[in-house]
């Protein structure tokens, strides 16, 4: 190809929506949109392309898409270093080639964790210009396996929000690159539509309740919540401990594996890993493998997602998925815990330790921290207005997780729970159950009237077991994504992983969003 016909091809390319990178030396262009992280790094052994060139193309298709064009208002705010870094990573890789599993992968993360040089926000006005003195142990461990954090992303102000992504950091909501006036769900919304829409190449997010699941469903994505203990949460900012998760969102399974891989462990920052490192397996990536729904017995727990605002289409799109994992030899069998009405009434009183969780985190901080108390930030002013009245409650609480009757009520009721799913999982010798991670459509962005259809709330946070969500079709005339959730037994992540790669690999349902010309 001659250099008059290498450089009309990129103009062709460039012409799209996709984004295409042309490198020295060029063989063909670099396709940017749903770029793998297997693909960016063959292109980097071909010498095709380079770190810096990489990064470039992310950054300018985040200026073109984010704030322009549809306006996507995913990003709170870029890394002003990525290309300093990419250079970094580029005469690294010629010298000693890659730098670990993640080398110069592009990452989008979540603004509720702690980044070094870069403001760490929550989504509230209260924490802008904060920079932490270290890494959340997720940041740490996706830069120490060679990833550049390309930017962080907005998200529910505290992540209080499973339903839509608005904070007061960031002007606006977060839209849905699939139909830009629908939400994105909450609260890892923004790193959900920015990995949709190919700002990155995969994201860091975090899932009290639904906050991976639920933004991934929404946005075509693959969202990985681990069994409670085998990833750490030490440096990101708390909504409530007994239940947050951090973890990958990606547009593959393969993709998001790679990144589970690098942030799995212990961690002596955070107790509740200290059995991680026993749990773990060697290698995730090994479980990449097909032909695992053969057999497989696959419970479908109707509990979790059947409710009188069960929207038709998410139903019909769900039929299909499980008719798809027949077809691929799955024995698929009904999944009920009979008891789980008594044991939901078992709560006595309530227990709200957001309060206690979040002014410990500040004061680890020492004078480093930007707050300190929930009544510091009422009286600042700074926080979304609709936020007003839980941070008001949140100020009157007097929970402490650990001793608080509430709350210990809270504790027993998970535990019998636990052992009710354990239970019927094992008396049907199920390797996972699913649902719809969520039963009905993304809804208009605003619309807090129609039915939200977040199914993600009980079984995996109550119970502290893992849960993947994946793509399993579109509903509103073939435009809106709709995801189901794997839940499986603690510590199975490796079984769950063949289940749903399998399910990906049989269906590929994932596909870009159409996005308006730049």
């Amino acid at each position: 190809m001659t250099r008059h016909a290498q450089l009309a091809t990129a103009l062709l390319f460039a012409a799209t929506s996709a984004t295409t990178i042309s490198a020295q030396p060029v063989r063909r262009p670099f396709r940017l949109e749903e770029a793998t992280i297997a693909q960016i790094h063959a292109a980097f052994k071909a010498k095709t392309l380079t770190c810096r060139a990489l990064t470039k193309a992310y950054l300018e298709r985040m200026d073109a898409l984010d704030k322009r064009g549809p306006a996507i208002n995913a990003i709170i705010l870029v890394n002003p270093d990525a290309l300093a870094v990419a250079d970094s990573l580029d005469k690294r890789y010629a010298t000693g080639g890659p730098t670990g599993p993640l080398h110069c992968i592009p990452m989008i993360v979540k603004d509720n964790f702690e980044t070094v040089g870069m403001q760490t926000t929550g989504g509230s006005l209260a924490l802008e210009g904060w920079k932490p003195l270290q890494d959340a142990t997720m940041v740490r461990q996706i830069k120490n396996a060679g990833a550049i954090v390309l930017a962080k992303s907005n998200l529910a102000e505290w992540a209080f929000s499973p339903y839509e992504t608005v904070s007061s950091i960031l002007p606006g909501y977060s839209h849905n690159p699939y139909a830009l006036d629908r939400v994105t769900a909450g609260s890892s919304g923004g790193t959900a539509a920015a990995v949709a829409a190919s700002f990155g190449a995969v994201g860091l997010g975090t899932d009290t309740g639904n906050s991976i699941r639920g933004p991934s469903a929404h946005q075509a994505l693959v969202g990985i919540r681990s069994t409670m203990g085998l990833t750490s949460r030490a440096g990101v900012i708390p909504l409530n401990a007994s239940a947050d998760v951090a973890g990958p969102m990606a547009r593959t399974v393969a993709d998001a594996v790679a990144v589970f891989d690098v942030v799995v462990g212990s961690d002596p920052a955070d107790s509740v890993t200290a059995p991680a490192d026993a749990k773990r397996s060697a290698s995730y990536a090994s479980f990449l493998v097909r032909g695992a729904l053969k057999g497989a017995r696959i419970g479908i727990l109707r509990q979790a997602y059947e409710r009188p605002t069960l929207d038709a289409e998410v139903q019909r799109v769900f039929e299909r998925a499980v008719a798809d994992l027949r077809a691929q030899g799955a024995v698929i069998v009904e999944a009920r815990v009979d008891s789980l009405d008594a044991i939901q009434r078992r709560q006595q009183g309530g227990c709200s330790p957001f309060k206690a969780d979040l002014e410990r985190y500040f004061a680890a901080r020492g004078s480093n921290a930007p707050v300190k108390t929930i009544d510091e930030l009422l009286r600042s002013r700074k926080f979304h207005p609709t936020n007003e009245q839980r941070l008001r409650d949140a100020a009157q609480s007097a929970d402490l997780p650990e001793s608080s009757a509430g709350c210990q009520s809270r504790e027993r009721v998970r535990s019998a729970l636990r052992d009710a799913v354990l239970q019927i999982m094992d008396s049907l010798k199920i390797d996972a159950a699913i649902y719809p991670t969520w039963s009905n459509p993304p809804r208009l962005i605003g619309d807090l009237n129609t039915p939200h259809g977040d199914n993600s709330q009980l079984f995996s946070p109550s119970t502290g077991f893992p849960a993947i969500t994946v793509p399993m079709g579109y509903t509103r005339e073939n435009r809106l994504p709709a995801g189901v959730s794997f839940l499986g037994r603690p510590w199975s992540e490796g079984r769950l992983i063949q289940l749903v790669y399998d399910y990906e690999q049989t269906t590929k349902h994932r596909r870009a969003p159409v996005l308006p010309a730049r």
